[in-house]
C-alpha cells in the first residue's frame, strides 16, 4: 500500500473515543507532524489512555476518521501499520524466560520473513535500538530481572526495532524514579530531534512536558480543552482549571508549578531581587507565612516566585531603578508585616534603596532576619538588638521555627493578591 511521505504522520478528525459506542473524549481534531512531541495532559480517567488505544488501533473508533500517512488507520494491513507505527502501553509485560535481546528482536518481526528469521540487518537495528536507549550493558540480561526503569528503556528499544514514524506511549515514566525519569524522557526527546520519529506521549508531569513539548493537548470533561505550543496554552489559569487546584500556580516563565502554603502565621517581609529572594519565599511558605515583597524588577526571577506563591509584590519594570514612588509603597507594605527578610541580595546603584529599607526596618524595631555575612559594612554600623544573621538556609528555618515573632492582628488575616 502506498503512503505518502510528506505532510502530517498522524491526522485527527472530529473524533470520537469511547468504549460500546459511548463516546468518553468527542469531536477531536488534531495533526502531529514529523519529528514532534506532542504530550497529552490531564487528570486520570480524562481519557488519555482510551484516546491513545483507539488512535494505536486497540479500540475501534466512536465515530470520526484517523490517518495515517494519509491513509485511514482501519484500511492499513497490521504489518504495513507496524512498520510505521509502534506502541508502549501501560500493561506490565514479563515474559518468562527471555533476555533483553531476545525481548527486543520481537519488535523486528514486520521486517523479516514468515519464518521469523533475523538477518545481519535486523540484528544490526536491534543494537542500535537498545543503543538508543542506552542499554546495550543489559543485552544478556533476563527481561525478568530488570528494575522498572531498565524494562521501560527495553520497552522504547523494542518499539524502536520496528522502525517506527510514530511512537505511542501511555504515562511512559509512570513508576520510575527520578533519574530514569529524566532518562527517558531525554530518550524520547533526541528520537524527535535526531531521528524525526513523532512520539505522542500521556504525562502527568506539566512541568516536563512544558520544557520537552512541541505541542500539548489539555484533555478534561470529555473534550480537548486545548491544544497548542506549550508556550501559548500553559499557564496558571489553564492548568489550575485542568487539573482544580488552588494551592498550586503554574508560571510560565519559570516552566513549572510553584506550591504555596497555609497561611497559618504571620507576614513576613522580603526584601529581595536578582534572584536571591526565590529560596526565602519558599521557605517562607513552606512554614506557613503570609509574604510581601520588595522592591522587585518585573521579570526577574523573585518576581515571577512571589507571584506564584501568591505574595504582595511591590516592584518596578524590567531594569528600571527602585524610586522614591516604590519604596514608599514598599515601607507601607513593610509596616503591616511582623517581621523582615533581608535575601542577601547583590547591591548596585539600581536598587542601592533596598538596603535603605532595611535600615529603616532597623531604625523601627522591626525583627529583621539577614543572610548575608556579619561583616557586611553597612549593617554592621547598625549594631540593633533586633537584627539576627542567618548564614545558610538550616539557620533561617531554625528561627523561624523557634524565635519568629508571633503574628499581629494586622497579618493574620490579609488576603494574599493572586498572580496575573
Amino acid at each position: 500500500m502506498s503512503l505518502s511521505t510528506t505532510g502530517p504522520v498522524l491526522q485527527v478528525q472530529q473524533l470520537s473515543v469511547g468504549y460500546n459506542k459511548s463516546a468518553i473524549l468527542e469531536d477531536l481534531n488534531f495533526s502531529c507532524e514529523r519529528g514532534q512531541f506532542i504530550s497529552l495532559l490531564g487528570p486520570n480517567g480524562a481519557g488519555k489512555t482510551t484516546l491513545l488505544r483507539t488512535l494505536s488501533r486497540h479500540l475501534p473508533p466512536v465515530s470520526g476518521a484517523i490517518q495515517v500517512r494519509g491513509k485511514a488507520l482501519a484500511k492499513l494491513r497490521a504489518l504495513d501499520l507496524a512498520r510505521i507505527m509502534a506502541v508502549v502501553l501501560t500493561d506490565k509485560i514479563i515474559p518468562p524466560l527471555l533476555t533483553v535481546e531476545e525481548f527486543v528482536a520481537l519488535g523486528r518481526y514486520p521486517h523479516t520473513d514468515y519464518l521469523g528469521r533475523l538477518r545481519a540487518k535486523d540484528r544490526n537495528r536491534i543494537y542500535a535500538a537498545l543503543d538508543d536507549v542506552h542499554a546495550s550493558a543489559l543485552r544478556h540480561r533476563q527481561f525478568s530481572d530488570l528494575s522498572d526503569g531498565e524494562r521501560q528503556k527495553v520497552l522504547i528499544a523494542r518499539a524502536l526495532a520496528q522502525e517506527p514514524q510514530l511512537l505511542l506511549l501511555d504515562e511512559p515514566t509512570i513508576h520510575l524514579d527520578l533519574r530514569h525519569r529524566i532518562e527517558v524522557m531525554t530518550i524520547l526527546r533526541d528520537l524527535c530531534r535526531d531521528q524525526g520519529i513523532t512520539v505522542v506521549a500521556s504525562l502527568h508531569d506539566v512541568d516536563v512536558a512544558a520544557k520537552i513539548s512541541d505541542r500539548v493537548a489539555l484533555i478534561k470533561n470529555s473534550s480537548m480543552m486545548a491544544w497548542g505550543s506549550p508556550e501559548s496554552i500553559l499557564n496558571a489559569s489553564s492548568v489550575a482549571k485542568l487539573y482544580d487546584f488552588d494551592q498550586a500556580v503554574f508560571d510560565s516563565a519559570l516552566g513549572g508549578l510553584e506550591i504555596r502554603g497555609q497561611v497559618k502565621n504571620g507576614r513576613a517581609f522580603v526584601v529581595g531581587g536578582l534572584g536571591s529572594g526565590a529560596a526565602v519565599y519558599r521557605m517562607l511558605a513552606k512554614k506557613g507565612f503570609a509574604i510581601s515583597t520588595g522592591v522587585v524588577q518585573e521579570h526577574d526571577l523573585d518576581f515571577h516566585v512571589a507571584r506564584a506563591l501568591g505574595a504582595e509584590c511591590v516592584s518596578v519594570g524590567p531594569m528600571e531603578a527602585v524610586n522614591g514612588a516604590s519604596t514608599a509603597q514598599a515601607l507601607r507594605a513593610l509596616a503591616a508585616c511582623d517581621f523582615v527578610v533581608d535575601s542577601g541580595f547583590a547591591l548596585g546603584p539600581a536598587n542601592m534603596a533596598n538596603a535603605d529599607i532595611i535600615t529603616h526596618a532597623l531604625v523601627q524595631g522591626k525583627t529583621v532576619l539577614s543572610l548575608r555575612k556579619e561583616s557586611t559594612p553597612w549593617l554592621a554600623q547598625a549594631k540593633s538588638s533586633t537584627l539576627h544573621f542567618c548564614q545558610d538556609a538550616d539557620q533561617f528555618l531554625h528561627f523561624l521555627d523557634s524565635n519568629a515573632p508571633a503574628p499581629a492582628a494586622h497579618s493574620s488575616t490579609d488576603s494574599l493578591e493572586e498572580p496575573s
